[in-house]
């Protein structure tokens, strides 16, 4: 199973739906996922709570522009059956700038541009508009 494409999936249908927040199985990778789309304005917070079965989880707030969700597509990179890594030159803009690709790097959980401010590569891990 993809943890990560589940944790996306469950962001991207909870934001069509309306919801104010979701919650996910707790995990650092995605704490530093979530992290990134808060700094870019994809999600309003990012917090770990412990669950309701007394597991930790990630309660993620979600950001709506008026009625329309901020979060309308994901498209995930790579697969754990198929890896895609970027170099430094092969990072472009996900949609005319209005979108962000999300990067695995030495340096923790990029966004695409600030992957190239830092002259990192990585592993592409998904798109999201």
């Amino acid at each position: 199973m993809d943890k990560i494409a589940d944790m996306l999936v469950m962001v991207k249908n909870a934001n069509l739906a309306g919801k104010e927040s979701v919650v996910t199985p707790y995990s650092k990778y995605k704490h530093a996922i979530a992290q990134c789309l808060l700094k870019n304005g994809f999600i309003k917070t990012a917090s770990k709570k412990t669950g309701k079965d007394g597991f930790p989880a990630l309660e993620l707030e979600l950001i709506y522009k008026g009625k329309e969700p901020k979060v309308t597509h994901v498209e995930r990179v790579s697969r754990p059956s198929r890896r895609i890594y970027f170099g430094t030159n092969d990072i472009r803009s996900v949609r005319n700038g209005y979108g962000l690709l999300v990067l695995s790097t030495p340096k923790g959980v990029l966004d695409g541009k600030s992957a190239r401010k830092e002259q990192v590569g990585g592993e592409a891990l998904f798109k999201i508009w």
